[in-house]
């Protein structure tokens, strides 16, 4: 769920109407950064097994986009830690955006949503791939109409909800699902909880990533991500000026939100536009200090690495993949 380019009126209305509470944005992080928060829900949407079972089925049901044709595991797959293995993703029609789908790996915990970090709500993000024209290209009261016609959906809702399908149950069951998606059972995770051990070239890639280059001023805390919304040394696309399309501010051309590396083997390709194919692409940005672009933040300079420090680094990335999330029955595709 990746490409925002405007929201109509009817969905802000809908949002407005629907939307009572949001999701608290400050969250009291342990001192340890692999200790994970406690995870904030609207108070309007606590979990229960109804809501997160309805929130699934809906996930993978096609009948979301407008002519059934893809659903939001079309772009976001649970082996490739609920990302895209394509630079960019088909929606209906054919039609092409031009951001890549990110994970959606502890998404919960996110303070705010799409690339531009502007949406305060998961709840809220779940309207937009909806809408979007590249995307599903729908609209949310009318897949509304359509799922009261399915008696399942019909009793699911009132289970769930209280209520027949409309807009809130939609969007709130489909957040309280996707809130479900909590990675943290990677190699390195268990190695900060003393049950597994880390290679030497792991611990060397390790030494790299915290101390020598500081990849964690970015890509700190239990997440590896600081939320923040940045220029990483890339120059845009015309089509594309970053989050400066929402805001229409100078100061956020080329800027997007700073993504997390857990599960980064899995979710090639990287970037918002999906232009880098391999880690060692990435890393090779990295290391000549990115392009010239007008915003690039101060932290992205230039930096020696020899072949056997990119392995190392490589390395370590690898023991951010949690083989149990991307293996997680209850994340699959429901049979019925």
């Amino acid at each position: 769920m990746k490409n925002w380019t405007f929201v109509s009126c009817s969905v802000l209305c809908l949002i407005l109407y629907y939307e009572s509470t949001s999701v608290a944005r400050k969250r009291n992080v342990s001192i340890d950064p692999l200790v994970f928060p406690e995870m904030i829900y609207p108070k309007n949407n606590l979990p229960t097994s109804e809501r997160i079972d309805l929130g699934r089925k809906l996930f993978y049901d096609p009948d979301l986009s407008l002519d059934s044709s893809i659903s939001c595991a079309s772009c976001h797959h649970q082996k490739n830690a609920f990302a895209d293995f394509r630079r960019i993703s088909p929606g209906v029609a054919g039609r092409f955006a031009d951001r890549n789908a990110p994970t959606l790996a502890n998404v919960g915990f996110q303070p705010a949503f799409m690339f531009d970090g502007l949406l305060p709500t998961l709840e809220q993000q779940i309207l937009v791939p909806i809408e979007e024209h590249t995307e599903m290209d729908f609209n949310i009261v009318e897949i509304s109409k359509r799922l009261a016609k399915n008696e399942k959906y019909v009793q699911l809702s009132l289970k769930a909800y209280g209520q027949e399908p409309n807009p809130f149950v939609i969007t709130r069951s489909i957040a309280a699902f996707e809130r479900t998606f909590i990675s943290n059972q990677s190699k390195y995770d268990a190695y900060r909880k003393g049950k597994k051990s880390l290679s030497k070239t792991e611990k060397a890639g390790e030494d790299l990533f915290f101390n020598q280059l500081n990849c964690h001023e970015c890509h700190g805390g239990f997440n590896f991500t600081n939320h923040k919304t940045t220029n990483n040394g890339l120059i845009f696309s015309a089509l594309d000026s970053g989050r400066m399309r929402v805001t229409k501010k100078e100061s956020d051309r080329d800027v997007v939100k700073i993504p997390t590396l857990r599960n980064i083997a899995l979710t090639a390709p990287y970037m918002h536009d999906g232009r880098f194919e391999t880690l060692e692409q990435v890393i090779e940005h990295y290391k000549r200090g990115g392009d010239k672009a007008p915003n690039k933040d101060e932290l992205i300079q230039a930096f020696e690495l020899s072949t056997l420090e990119m392995k190392q680094l490589i390395a370590f990335l690898n023991t951010l993949t949690d083989k149990v999330f991307v293996k997680n029955q209850d994340f699959r595709k429901p049979k019925n």
